[in-house]
């Protein structure tokens, strides 16, 4: 068993029972802190990294072998399973998107996500039985790989004008396409996570949380799901300390929200002893 397979059994495992959490770094230095931590897996952000690029969070905004690249570097930074954000696979055409999860998986990823959004504001979903294509194509792909396949319905974020109705048609098709976990991002009430569970019949459900919405973890886990992300909230509360540090000390002159800011001492003694070992 290489070490790739094993991070896919450990993966596969977590999602058997149970809730777990998989945060998003954005780079290696928050990919390695979430290891420290105590995570046991960890999740790509295309929104997080597409920020840190300087660019805005649009399909494909950043080039499919820069993402390649950025995911290969969060697997390659710790030992945990990583599930990679692919956005729409970077293809429309069937075709193209099998040849681009084969080459997602070869980096080594424990798990990688499809969305049916288009990118098209006109059109923000692919049609239904397009979207099921692409599912039982990216879940082709992988067969044999040990890779989980996670699809998304998009429904609730480019705002779906019967959102929920198209949540409740999708998911379960795509469970039957060869989805082994399922995610629509959106969900914010007990009533709608709650029905999401059911109407998965037993697939592991991820809920994205990246901001509060009155439910801790336990909350969470008690209404079934398996698998809890925060999307770009971590390196959106980053960028939160810096541009409130940044705002005080350009407008007011004042150097105070500093003090918030994790000590030097603290950080560079923790990179130092991953870069050497001890």
């Amino acid at each position: 068993m290489t070490v790739f397979d094993a991070r896919r059994k450990r993966f596969a495992d977590l999602h058997r029972s149970g809730c777990f959490v998989i945060p998003n770094p954005w780079d290696i230095g928050s990919a390695m802190m979430l290891r420290h931590l105590g995570y046991e897996a960890l999740a790509t952000t295309s929104s997080g990294f597409s920020f840190s690029r300087g660019l805005p969070d649009m399909d494909w905004a950043v080039p499919l072998e820069t993402e390649l690249a950025h995911i290969a570097e969060i697997v390659g930074a710790t030992d945990l399973p990583v599930n990679a954000d692919f956005e729409s696979g970077y293809a429309h055409d069937v075709d193209g998107l099998t040849a681009n999860v084969r080459r997602c998986a070869a980096t080594g990823v424990a798990g990688l996500s499809i969305e049916d959004a288009t990118g098209d504001k006109a059109d923000p979903l692919f049609a239904f039985d397009v979207a099921v294509e692409r599912v039982a194509a990216a879940a082709s792909a992988l067969k044999g790989t040990g890779v989980l396949l996670t699809a998304r319905c998009e429904g609730l974020l480019v705002g779906h004008p019967d959102a929920r109705a198209e949540i409740a048609r999708r998911l379960p098709a795509f469970a039957r396409a060869g989805a082994d976990v399922l995610y629509a991002p959106g969900l914010k009430t007990r009533e709608e996570i709650a029905g999401v569970v059911e109407l998965a019949g037993g697939k592991p459900v991820n809920l994205l949380v990246s901001s509060p919405i009155g439910m801790n973890v336990a909350d969470i886990a008690a209404l079934g799901v398996r698998r809890i992300s925060v999307g770009s909230g971590f390196a959106r509360a980053a960028w939160g300390g810096f541009l409130k540090a940044a705002r005080a000390l350009r407008e007011t002159g004042s150097f105070e929200p500093l003090r918030e800011a994790e000590p030097f001492a603290f950080l560079n003694d923790f990179f130092r002893k991953q870069v050497s070992g001890k």
